[in-house]
């Protein structure tokens, strides 16, 4: 009888986090099929639609359990959601703790893999004597930089964004300091000492599982793997993992026949993610933007928040349409159509109209253009957002990014040049090149005897010999 190996995964109450992870889960236990995973999630609430839709459509190899919902009654409603996640991290860990010494003892656990959020759980598996992983959401130059903070924060005195060069960072392209994550931009904060104080606990790990693919950043992984036998955890890159499709989506919907009508290549596809948002104002210029350019666009619209993020990727309660200059919605109908809310990213830049795309620069909207072959503009909101615009941008030279006026917006002038210079620019056609040999580098890394697909096979091969040990 064939032994089933037996992985636990930690997971962090973010979407896009849960997001990746998930989709890890699903293509390891595709591949190996001896493979079994429960997921352990913690919890603020009720799970909300597209979350539980997520979950809904695992493969029976896929376990998984909501751990009981954390009590955040004395923070005030209206807490900062990255506030309330680490919170809820910190008070989920004796839970984490007890579902998986439960686990362990049912059924051999061979591994733990904790999001790297929650780095704390890494010394979970050190206790039960188990293999145990990070699973990195984002690139390897974040990771590269997360794993050199600490001897960052030594070799900078001043604040880093007084800076006036590049920073440096192993295998790494340059990088300015005002491109640098949110907790790094005030080092006298709450967020800059959580950050170092997670970042430390990476070394903790087994090893790292990154979701990026070796041909895209090869020199980074390089340099990461020959720190292995400093300290520094094996780097294993295994992506990307984008999802296949949506579960909420139909095939009779109203932008899918709008996109139908549309010449290939022709339409910009704009959306800021499953919870980004812009204030009232930047809305207002790019909605002039978008209508300067003279190019076709389909616009997923959230309404401003004052965080720049919802929360609650399933509440809708306004209409967004408010938000937009007056007679904008007639000025281009036909030539352009805006959606409320949410629409299936996946769908969308699968469909032969789409030519480019407006984006946040979150990873997995990043990945899943690359998946698609569709250039990008970067516009980076917030956490490691900026990071991956440079990487894009001047690494990859897959993107094009408008620049941001003395008061940190983008102006309808800058948004109109930059929307034409990739839809319909020379410099477009160079980006749209650069984004289609990316794209078959990364067809490549998932194939069967690809490096990503033959980096996992690795590890689950590590997994396999334990379970039977």
């Amino acid at each position: 009888m064939e032994t089933t190996t037996h992985i636990a995964i930690v997971s962090v109450p973010v979407y896009s986090h849960l997001r990746s992870i998930l989709e890890f889960s699903r293509r390891l236990v595709h591949i190996h099929q001896d493979i079994h995973v429960t997921c352990i999630n913690p919890t603020f609430g009720s799970p909300c639609n597209n979350t539980k839709a997520l979950f809904d459509s695992l493969p029976s190899t896929i376990d998984y359990m909501f751990l009981p919902p954390i009590n955040l009654e004395d923070f005030p409603h209206d807490t900062h959601p990255a506030i309330q996640v680490q919170v809820t991290i910190s008070r989920s860990l004796p839970l984490i703790h007890d579902a998986l010494k439960r686990l362990h003892s049912r059924s051999r656990l061979v591994g733990v893999i904790v999001d790297g959020l929650i780095t704390q759980a890494l010394s979970f598996g050190k206790e039960l004597k188990i293999m145990s992983l990070s699973y990195f959401p984002s690139t390897a130059m974040l990771l590269s930089l997360c794993l050199y903070s600490s001897m960052l924060d030594k070799k900078i005195s001043c604040e880093y964004k007084d800076l006036l060069d590049p920073i440096e960072i192993p295998g790494c392209i340059p990088i300015h300091a005002v491109d640098l994550p949110d907790p790094l931009q005030d080092r006298s904060s709450e967020a800059y000492k959580q950050f170092l104080e997670g970042n430390e606990r990476f070394y903790l790990a087994d090893g790292i599982l990154v979701n990026t693919f070796y041909e895209m950043e090869e020199r980074t992984i390089r340099a990461l793997q020959q720190e292995e036998g400093r300290g520094v955890p094996f780097v294993y890159a295994i992506g990307p993992f984008v999802q296949k499709g949506s579960c909420n989506e139909g095939s009779e919907t109203e932008y899918l026949r709008w996109l139908d009508q549309q010449q290939h290549n022709s339409v910009l596809y704009v959306s800021f993610g499953s919870g980004g948002t812009l204030s009232y104002d930047q809305i207002n210029e790019l909605a002039w933007g978008l209508e300067l350019s003279g190019q076709k666009f389909l616009w997923v619209l959230k309404p401003p928040n004052k965080f720049g993020i919802i929360a609650d990727i399933g509440a809708e309660n306004e209409d967004p349409f408010q938000f937009l200059p007056n007679g904008f919605l007639k000025r281009t109908k036909g030539h352009g159509l805006v959606v409320p809310y949410w629409a299936s990213q996946v769908q969308i830049l699968s469909h032969g109209a789409i030519g480019g795309f407006l984006c946040h620069c979150g990873w997995n909207s990043t990945l899943e253009s690359i998946m698609h072959g569709v250039p990008l503009i970067a516009w980076p909101l917030f956490a490691e957002q900026k990071m991956n615009a440079v990487l894009l941008t001047n690494g990859l030279k897959v993107a094009l990014r408008p620049k941001l006026n003395e008061k940190g917006m983008v102006e309808r002038d800058e948004i109109a040049k930059v929307v034409k210079s990739l839809m319909v620019g020379e410099e477009g056609k160079g980006i749209h090149q650069s984004m289609k040999k990316l794209k078959d580098d990364a067809d490549d890394a998932l194939r069967e005897d690809g490096s990503s697909t033959r980096t996992l096979t690795q590890l689950a091969l590590k997994w396999k010999s334990l379970a039977v040990a």
